[in-house]
């Protein structure tokens, strides 16, 4: 994914959007079906756009705070689902379902890794289950 600030060039509004690749960008243009945020023209051009900057250390640097809180979050969050809950691992649904069909009761709840098509069969046989941002440990 690419991220590009466009140009509206009859209205000069700037506005950013997501491209699957530089490629698709000029395949959409060319099939004039960029249109201004503002004023629907078709007559958008990419506008320069500045890099993301690294340090020395190769760590982005921090533009929002609030990305700093969340990821702190996010941290919290999983520390105390590893202390509290039982991983399960790519074994997610099997254990989901067999916790829930068997009305077993665990001492611990589970987590573990499934896909989203997963998630939504669980869903829809009435498990209750929640998708979480996880953050590696070694991401800042």
């Amino acid at each position: 994914m690419i991220k590009f600030q466009l140009k509206c060039n009859s209205c000069s509004k700037i506005f950013d959007s997501w491209f699957s690749s530089s490629k698709e960008f000029e395949k959409l243009k060319k099939l004039n079906f960029l249109n201004c945020v503002n004023c629907n023209s078709n007559k958008v051009e990419k506008s320069l756009m500045a890099p993301n900057v690294f340090n020395t250390k190769d760590e982005r640097i921090d533009i929002n705070p609030k990305l700093k809180n969340i990821k702190k979050k996010i941290k919290e969050y999983k520390k105390f689902i590893k202390n509290n809950f039982e991983y399960v691992g790519d074994n997610f649904t099997y254990e989901a379902r067999s916790i829930y069909y068997s009305k077993k009761q665990n001492k611990k709840g589970i987590y573990g890794n499934a896909s989203s098509e997963d998630i939504k069969e669980l869903r829809e046989e009435g498990i209750e289950t929640e998708n979480l941002p996880w953050i590696n440990d070694r991401d800042n």
